[in-house]
């Protein structure tokens, strides 16, 4: 188990779920979770925003955010790049403004989690890429978490933080560590309890499985080309 690093941090029971769990069926889930999905990003190499690309008669922002609220009890909220415009959001879905641009993916999942911590003590953070994602996955993750800090699945031969559970008490955590310069995933990965599920850890579940055997929801589109392959591919 990772000890913080930080001397204000939280300790790994203040965000470890003991209070703040219920037991159903012999496993530890969460009161409540929470959607986060980072829609900002530069979107360098696609060429335009992924929040507004077309997904089977939808933005991939819709889209992705209509998975997330189909599988979680709690909030939905879009982090945006400061002054981003967005296409239309699913109803009650809220959005959050990072102040800073270009700080990464930690910097967005600081200001989700700060933006849900007193409604919900879990959140799945999804980016706005996964056109693939789907509920059976989301749930698969939350219910994995159990009573540590992160749920950080390891898949198709990376580790995958834009589509990991946290718990939200993670907040002050992530925002310190920020504030010290260190602002990737890695560097809140060495300071909390971390649980790294791999691909068979992950299919153990039957309905994930059965939905999806090859975890697609994990394929993230980067460029034009991973755009159009995906389309290709359909849902």
């Amino acid at each position: 188990m990772a000890v913080s690093l930080l001397p204000a941090a939280p300790t790994v029971d203040d965000v470890g779920g003991k209070a703040v769990a219920a037991r159903t069926g012999g496993r530890v889930r969460p009161v409540a979770a929470a959607g986060i999905v980072l829609a900002g990003g530069r979107s360098s190499r696609m060429g335009r925003s992924k929040a507004w690309l077309d997904w089977d008669g939808t933005t991939l922002l819709d889209r992705v955010c209509g998975v997330v609220g189909a599988a979680v009890d709690g909030p939905v909220v879009v982090v945006r790049a400061p002054g981003q415009e967005l296409p239309p959001l699913p109803d009650g879905v809220e959005t959050a403004e990072d102040p800073v641009e270009g700080r990464g993916p930690l910097q967005g999942i600081a200001v989700g989690l700060a933006a849900v911590v007193t409604r919900a003590e879990t959140a799945f953070v999804a980016s706005v890429d996964l056109p693939f994602l789907h509920e059976a996955y989301v749930r698969r993750v939350l219910d994995l978490l159990g009573e540590h800090a992160v749920l950080l699945p390891v898949a198709h031969g990376h580790h995958q933080p834009l589509a990991a559970a946290y718990r939200t008490a993670l907040a002050p955590v992530v925002a310190a560590l920020i504030a010290e310069g260190r602002s990737r995933p890695p560097d809140l990965f060495a300071a909390v309890d971390v649980y790294r599920a791999d691909e068979a850890e992950l299919l153990a579940d039957p309905a994930l499985r059965e939905h999806d055997p090859e975890l697609r929801a994990l394929v993230n589109v980067n460029t034009p080309e991973e755009y159009a392959s995906a389309r290709a591919q359909g849902r």
